[in-house]
């Protein structure tokens, strides 16, 4: 029999630390109360009345002066006013701290309300409760809180704000979440179910699929042990107990793997023991049982694990543990033609198998690895939305609404607003694309399921602007590409965060528009100007320094040089001509022409390619002017002595 006991099974960090917290106090030979048992594990708290713990109701129990301790769940603020004047230990988990601090952020004058996703008798939502200085009001599931956005009416004006007792089921939290979205126009969502409850209840779940039987420790008042043992009972029989004690033989009896998890509220010393009483149990069994065993038959559609004893060109045997000889045809194996026995199984080796005929006559059993793998993927599709689990298919088919995606033999349907493709986009980009979603929905009955693409990608995106945050600087260096144009300036995708280029960060000559430097869609390096990590805003820089015009100037240019120039404007004054991108210099009225002009459109025009002297260059001042005025002078210097130079020399 094989025992596999979840890793995440036992303490999780905020009732590990309540307990320690407890333990030193006992230990320094303090006299302790807990407000209410300090977890909900009754040897626990045994062990803790044994060193002088004990648990009370209420602070106004407290009539001999001793110290309490405020357990993880956390509690009210007219708790705490009423724990004044005595010695106070405080044991809330940061997880739970945390959620008080949000709902009681939140303004009582502001038109709001505050909905708690949790068990309403539980000591850690009656806590979240009275942090509220905002309406509020509980519910247990989707359903629940479908009801009551129902009778509160649509409110356009209302703030709804949204949070998850730390143990709420995952599951329901996302359809809680979905149906919020459906109805209240200004949401704010906090996940707040603590990550190891998550992890804890996808690892059951993952658990139980492959597993013949769950065992489930805990208390069995403990909240988060009870939706585990739910959780396990959705894909196998389940047993939940307290202690090894409760261990029954009938529990393993025809039992080939046993899966064992534990609550947030047992400790790995109870896990240990379970673990070490299954393995006695296992060998305790008489030599009549295993007999039985051995002559135990089969049935159509039985799961079964087989060993295989031989390999043929066409079939393999294999000893499922029955009187039976069974054997698996190529075909039942797998679906490539070209695949040989010897290249997928060799003597030896356990595999999953499906009975798919039994000849009780000739002692024969057809079994098949194909189809147990396509109900498995089937279950896998249809666990998936419990799970939470990510799964990978392939986009078969475009139609109505959205795409068909296929994984592990089954078709999902995603709709078009689930598929990341944007409302405008074209559908048929997906089709025989590798593609990684969620399951939003299933229906066992019809074998359907409805996925979602964006889901992971908001996931992903969240991921990323996550250690975005947490690395980004001004001045460092990105790759992104560019998402949006707009008249006033380009966004950026970092890899979930976007981030601004104003239109004087773009370049740094004069454009009309952005998309005159770049489009959608280019692979642009920039530089981080500005950060605002309370508004989640990034500035950026595109144009490199060494691009800079007045660089160039700089280095290539110098006072008394003759320059081709465009107009680019003119003036009553003057004319302004480019000299390069990025920089023009004044063409002063005075010196346009050799002669005086009264005005400038006489001698130029916009878009004229003249050439000019430099007459001045201030760099700090960035301004340049010019001279075409210099440069006739010189012209015509020039031509009068090459004239001269020509003329002939008279004799005497």
């Amino acid at each position: 029999m094989k025992i596999e006991v979840a890793k995440t099974a036992g303490f999780c960090f905020g009732v590990q630390r309540a307990v320690d917290i407890v333990f030193e106090q006992a230990r320094q030979g303090k006299r302790v109360y807990t407000l209410g048992p300090i977890i909900h594990n009754p040897f626990i708290v045994e062990k803790l009345a044994s060193m002088g713990v004990t648990a009370i109701n209420a602070p106004e129990e407290n009539t001999d002066g001793r110290l309490v301790v405020i357990r993880s769940h956390g509690v009210s603020p007219q708790v705490r006013q009423r724990l004044a004047g005595m010695e106070v230990v405080d044991a809330t988990c940061p997880f739970v701290a945390k959620i008080h601090r949000i709902v009681a952020a939140v303004d009582p004058e502001e038109p709001a309300r505050i909905l708690i996703a949790g068990d309403a008798s539980h000591p850690e939502v009656q806590g979240i409760v009275g942090h509220c200085r905002a309406p509020c009001a509980v519910f247990s599931n989707a359903e629940e809180l479908e009801k009551l956005l129902e009778s509160y009416g649509q409110d356009d004006e209302i703030h709804t704000i949204l949070v998850a007792q730390t143990t709420f089921h995952q599951k329901e939290w996302e359809k809680s979440v979905f149906s919020a979205k459906k109805v209240c126009t200004k949401l704010s969502v906090f996940d707040t179910i603590c990550s190891a409850t998550i992890e804890r209840q996808r690892e059951a779940a993952s658990l139980a699929q492959r597993s013949d039987r769950m065992i489930v420790i805990g208390g069995r008042h403990s909240s988060n042990t009870a939706k585990l043992r739910d959780i396990c009972q959705k894909h196998c029989p389940t047993v939940l107990i307290e202690s090894a004690r409760e261990l029954k033989k009938d529990d393993f009896r025809g039992v080939c793997s046993i899966g064992v998890t534990a609550g947030a509220s047992t400790p790995a010393y109870i896990i240990k023991e379970v673990q070490e009483a299954m393995s006695n149990v296992e060998n305790e069994m008489s030599f009549e049982e295993m007999l039985n065993q051995s002559f135990k038959s089969t049935y159509n559609g039985e799961k079964v694990t087989g060993v295989v004893t031989g390999i043929a060109p066409n079939e393999i045997s294999v000893d499922i543990g029955t009187k039976h000889a069974g054997y698996v045809p190529l075909h039942e194996l797998t679906d490539d033609p070209t695949a040989k026995p010897e290249d997928l199984v060799k003597k030896g080796d356990e595999i999953e198998l499906l009975v798919v005929r039994v000849n009780d006559v000739e002692g024969t059993v057809m079994l098949s690895k194909k189809r147990l793998d396509a109900i498995a993927g089937f279950e896998k599709v249809m666990n998936a939305a419990d799970t939470g689990e990510i799964l990978e298919g392939v986009v078969a088919e475009v139609v109505r609404g959205g795409v068909l995606a296929t994984t592990n033999g089954v078709r999902v349907f995603i709709p078009a607003s689930q598929s990341g493709v944007p409302r405008d986009g074209d559908l048929n980009e997906l089709l025989h694309k590798n593609v990684r979603f969620k399951i939003l929905e299933t229906n066992r009955q019809r074998r359907r399921a409805v996925g979602s693409i964006s889901a992971v990608l908001r996931e992903e995106r969240a991921a990323l602007a996550e250690k975005f945050w947490s690395e980004v600087e001004v001045g460092k260096k990105y790759t992104g590409t560019v998402k949006s144009i707009t008249d006033f300036g380009v966004f950026v995708g970092l890899g979930g965060v976007d981030g601004r280029i104003g239109m004087s960060d773009l370049c740094w000559h004069r454009v009309k528009h952005p998309s005159e430097v770049v489009s959608v869609g280019d692979t642009v390096e920039v530089t981080i100007k500005d950060i605002n990590t309370e508004t989640k805003k990034v500035s950026l820089i595109y144009k490199r320094p060494e691009d800079n015009p007045w660089v160039i100037i700089k280095d290539k240019y110098t006072v008394g040089m003759n320059v081709p120039v465009k107009v680019m404007s003119i003036t009553n004054f003057g004319a302004f001509a480019q000299i390069i991108p990025g920089i023009d210099g004044l063409i002063h009225i005075s010196q346009i022409a050799r002669e005086r002009i009264e005005k400038v459109a006489d001698k130029l025009a916009v878009g004229d390619e003249v050439v000019a002297k430099i007459t001045e260059l201030d760099l700090d001042k960035k301004r340049v002017s010019l001279s075409i005025r210099a440069v006739l002078e010189e012209e015509a210097k020039a031509a009068e002595e090459a004239n001269l130079a020509d003329a002939p020399v008279e004799e005497e």
